[in-house]
């Protein structure tokens, strides 16, 4: 009986630090098509998000559809979905923004939803009675005070799509997931660290930036870190 040989991984460079200087301009490229796709994508979420957030708050019985719906979105698996789209979108942009605008919601409505209906109803009906309209009121009044938690909102969607986009490159779509694609075809793990480096680096700069610009719409509020 012919005794295998398990596998073995070789670690082929771990620490090629002298690669990573040398792709500099590399890394910036493929993080300037990595967030271009995630930002889009929460940009897109967030301006259906708020009409949808308002709509559930006005009017309480399309609440629960809505939940329902974007909660389906949400379950949908990415990777199953971004090779759907592939035969209507073809291998652009767009093929990985849309299925993540659409993960955005379940985040962005819940948020808005919520943001609004903690305002206090005391708050509401003083602007009423200083003669605010419910659009006035609504951008004067109920939206500033739903900041933090829109805030709070934004910040999980966004970290949350700059990790997603990295799929995108099991189907040939650009980003920093290429650097893990072709550090695992070449056993090179200095190229899947520096794409994880890299990745999480945008994730906690625009999660700070994110807490930062909460803080200073609402300084009356402390955005949850």
């Amino acid at each position: 009986m012919l005794r295998q040989t398990p596998p073995t991984f070789h670690f082929h460079k771990v620490g090629d630090w002298q690669w990573v200087t040398d792709h500099r301009g590399y890394f910036w490229t493929l993080s300037r098509t990595h967030l271009y796709i995630a930002l889009v994508a929460v940009l897109i979420g967030f301006l259906v998000a708020l009409p949808l957030g308002v709509l559930a708050v006005r009017v309480p019985r399309t609440n629960p559809p809505i939940l329902a719906v974007t909660t389906i979105l949400y379950a949908l698996p990415s990777l199953a979905v971004f090779a759907f789209l592939v035969g209507i979108t073809g291998l652009t942009n767009n093929t990985v923004i849309l299925p993540l605008a659409a993960y955005a919601l379940a985040i962005l409505v819940r948020s808005v939803t919520n943001g609004l209906n903690n305002v206090a109803e005391e708050v509401r009906i003083s602007a009423t009675a200083m003669g605010y309209g419910p659009l006035r009121r609504l951008v004067s009044v109920e939206l500033p005070a739903a900041v933090p938690v829109i805030i709070a909102g934004l910040r999980v969607t966004t970290v949350a799509s700059i990790s997603l986009v990295t799929v995108g490159s099991l189907i040939g779509i650009g980003g920093l997931g290429q650097l893990f694609i072709a550090g695992e075809n070449t056993d090179f793990i200095t190229e899947i660290l520096a794409g994880v480096v890299i990745v999480a680096f945008w994730a906690f700069l625009l999660d700070g930036l994110l807490l930062l610009s909460g803080r200073l719409l609402a300084p009356w509020a402390r955005v949850s870190s």
